[in-house]
């Protein structure tokens, strides 16, 4: 490690980055009139501690999610590797341009993890070392060196409950090789953090085997320690509170010379210390707090030989080197143009070399020397990817009466009957509802994960039990603790395996419905890096009648419709299920593949996640179906499954476990109503979104693009009346009246459930075949009979 090198580099990452932004803010032409933004003092708390973790101590196998607010650095240290063009730093914050926060799908650098929740990018770390170590437990890993899964984190996030959750779960799971690296400026975007509160969060960290490293002395400081006096400004220091602290750097050397003279004058050894500095020199050692320290950073990291899970305390000075640095109001704050001048010079930088990446470098080679031996970056991009896994055949028996959610469990528990590559790589997760979401069969034949295989005192005391929670290293499920957060956490890092790790894993998670708003948060995060998974939300809507409406799940269709890279289904049918499952499972390995503009009226599509929205209540089944319509048909979002007739009047279009309703509605209306036609939606999200992208098509030019739902509707007769009928908002399915201009009436559920039978809940929100048939009477009279 060379020091003199690291020193060099750190202060080219911290110039770049904050001309970023100030080009950004003060240079480039202003189209809207508001702040770009950029953060330049959380940028600058971290400069040194990224300075030494990239360039001292990281890996190629390792990964990184970097602190949003300092995206800045990331990308200035990526444009100093040259892998990050100048046009997009030009570009910060605008169309195309370097992101606001690490992207992994928007940025072109060599991004691992993205960030921008808070608090969201640090817990996935701890699943992310989980992932790692599910796959190299596995026969078919082969033999990979493991890498640490860093989060840089700040130091407000810790407020995060997520935080605190996966914790948790990192312990029960035993977790290692994960670092923590705490950016403790000590001050948040409204104030300064409260005195004492990492005593408090170290006992935490302790509590679940972290090892704890505080960093708080850089190496100015431990020197000035040893010199006489030390002791006893080290004393001070310690004993400052972080608002005084920060308060004093703002103003400066000058005023640090007074406040340490006023406590500490007159008492021989440390009154020198002090003199023997100029003002400047007094700043730069009270400023020298470990985290500001690069050799103080890289010896900490250097000095961990362990795979335990450990947090790094690193104390910082947000704002660091810069003239805003400690100011209260500095988290969105920029540097003027007069301040940017000044600090130009000091940072000399000459007018015309501010995008140089070795602008103020003595010995360029010599630099470049350096960088091209830094371990992180010799192998290039670190995105691996996997083959696609073939899909087996998915086909069920046409039970009279099943739930779609024992329909899933079969599906999977074929599966695991089987000895297909798919099943191999399939994990499993739930939050402590593995039983009740019909995964049982499916997790005693495969097992559950643990890095070291635990007994299940059940059987060994021939205790009769259905659930056989064997735990062993070749274990296909992870059992987690009850947090939906977690849940999506952990598919999301398991569903970027194939990118993160180079081997492909299909992870499907269940989660009660109504719950998946707990984790929504994580979900659209998962969505976000494009982690490929599939979410199995079940039981759903007031159907799950007894459990009253805190577990009665209403707008979920509609998280489903307006979710991007996620793919909703509700199927009513086992037969449409197995469909869309084996379509699925080649859905979730697509990469690439066609405009996601386009997607759906064209069938060249890229890929993405599924959620698929099921239910308890058995229904009957409408016998064997296997003709070509229907498969397509229920794979992009409907078919006719009682096709109308050229004079109809009435169409029903439902989607889900309400089917039974309007098929018998539709039954009792044929009497007096010509051609009744019955439309099987099976998927609302995936038919509204051929629709728009072909509307957005023929605007573009396409004048041939048609979506599936223009093309199911398009021969309906102007005065046909739509009655659209779901288990859950009516929103879902209200919107089919404008494709081809038909008066529509939405039947669904608005307001919070209650107990009672599903017949009585039915009627009671009008979603049974007498409110359907009432709603219909009142559209049109239908003939005398």
């Amino acid at each position: 490690m060379s020091t003199e090198h690291l020193k060099t580099i750190e202060q080219r990452l911290l110039w770049l980055s904050h001309w970023m932004i100030h080009h950004a803010n003060h240079i480039r032409p202003k189209v809207d009139g508001i702040k770009v933004g950029g953060h330049q003092a959380s940028s600058a708390s971290m400069v040194s501690i990224m300075t030494a973790l990239y360039f001292s101590v990281l890996k190629p196998e390792d990964r990184v999610a970097v602190k949003p607010h300092a995206s800045p650095i990331f990308h200035a240290i990526q444009y100093l590797m040259g892998n990050q063009t100048r046009e997009k730093m030009e570009n910060f914050r605008g169309l195309g341009g370097v992101q606001s926060y690490p992207s992994r799908t928007k940025d072109i650098d060599d991004v691992d993890f993205s960030t921008g929740s808070v608090g969201l990018g640090v817990a996935i770390t701890s699943f992310a070392s989980l992932v790692q170590d599910y796959i190299a437990a596995k026969s078919w890993s082969g033999d990979k060196p493991l890498g640490r899964m860093i989060a840089l984190v700040g130091d407000a996030e810790l407020d995060e409950g997520n935080i605190y959750e996966a914790l948790q779960e990192g312990w029960k799971n035993d977790l290692r090789n994960c670092w923590w690296i705490i950016d403790y400026n000590r001050q948040s975007l409204d104030g300064i953090v409260r005195e004492g509160l990492f005593d408090r969060v170290e006992k935490i960290f302790d509590a679940f085997g972290w090892q704890v490293v505080r960093v708080k002395y850089g190496t100015l400081q431990r020197a000035a320690f040893a010199e006489p006096g030390g002791d006893k400004l080290r004393q001070w220091i310690d004993e400052c509170s972080n608002q005084e602290y920060s308060a004093l750097t703002f103003m400066g050397g000058a005023v640090w010379r007074k406040r340490l003279m006023d406590d500490l004058g007159d008492q021989g050894d440390v009154t020198a210390l002090i003199d023997r500095r100029s003002d400047d020199e007094l700043a730069d050692l009270m400023e020298n707090l470990g985290g500001n320290c690069t050799e103080t950073m890289a010896e900490a990291f250097a000095a961990i030989d362990n795979d335990k899970p450990t947090c790094f305390l690193a104390y910082t000075i947000k704002g660091w080197g810069t003239p805003i640095a400690g100011h209260k109001d500095n988290h969105g704050g920029l540097m003027n143009k007069t301040q940017m001048a000044e600090w130009q010079k000091h940072m000399g930088v000459a007018e015309g070399e501010e995008w140089e990446p070795f602008a103020t470098v003595p010995d360029v080679g010599a630099l470049k020397a350096f960088l091209n031996q830094v371990p992180f970056f010799a192998k290039g991009t670190r995105r691996f990817s996997d083959d696609k896994l073939a899909v087996p055949a998915i086909e069920l028996a046409s039970d009279r009466d099943i739930s779609t959610q024992m329909a899933f469990g079969k599906v999977l528990d074929d599966l695991s009957k089987g000895d297909s590559k798919l099943a191999e790589r399939i994990v499993t997760t739930s939050p402590d509802v593995t039983g009740t979401t019909n995964l049982g069969p499916w997790v005693n034949r495969r097992k559950l994960f643990a890095r070291k295989a635990l007994a299940d005192a059940f059987i060994e005391h021939r205790i009769p039990s259905t659930a056989k929670w064997d735990f062993a290293p070749e274990g296909q499920h992870i059992e987690l603790g009850i947090a939906e957060m977690n849940l999506f956490l952990l598919l999301g890092a398991a569903g970027l395996s194939h990118s993160l790790f180079g081997e492909r894993l299909i992870p499907i998670g269940t989660v009660y419905d109504p719950f998946v708003c707990r984790g929504l948060d994580a979900l659209n995060y998962a969505c976000y890096q494009d982690a490929r998974f599939m979410i199995v939300g079940t039981p759903s809507g007031v159907t799950l009648s007894p459990e009253g409406g805190a577990h009665q799940s209403i707008g979920t269709p509609l998280i489903g419709m307006s979710q991007d890279g996620l793919a909703a289904f509700e199927p009513a049918f086992a037969d449409e299920l197995a469909v869309i499952m084996e379509w699925a499972f080649d859905y979730l390995q697509r990469d690439g593949e066609g405009d996601p503009d386009e997607r759906t009226w064209l069938r060249d599509e890229t890929g993405g996640s599924v959620y698929l929205r099921l239910s308890t209540n058995p229904i009957e089944q409408p016998g064997k179906r296997a003709d070509d319509a229907f498969r397509q048909g229920a794979i992009d979002g409907g078919y006719w499954l009682r096709k109308p007739g050229p004079n109809c009047e009435v169409v029903i279009a439902y989607q889900g476990v309400v089917a039974p309703e309007a098929i018998k509605a539709a039954g009792e209306l044929a009497g007096n109503r010509r051609d009744v036609g019955v439309l099987a939606v099976t998927s609302a999200d995936r038919l509204n979104a051929g629709w728009t992208a072909a509307q957005r098509a023929r605007s573009r030019g396409h004048a041939a693009a048609r979506s599936h739902i223009e093309q199911l509707l398009g021969d309906l007769p102007g005065h046909c009346k739509l009655i659209t009928v779901i288990d859950g908002h009516p929103a879902t399915l209200a919107w089919l009246g404008g494709v081809a201009g038909h008066q529509t009436i939405p039947l669904g559920v608005e307001h919070f459930g209650q107990t009672g039978t599903i017949g009585d809940l039915y009627q009671h929100f009008g979603i049974d075949a007498a409110s359907i048939i009432e709603k219909v009477n009142g559209l049109t009279p239908g003939r005398r009979v």
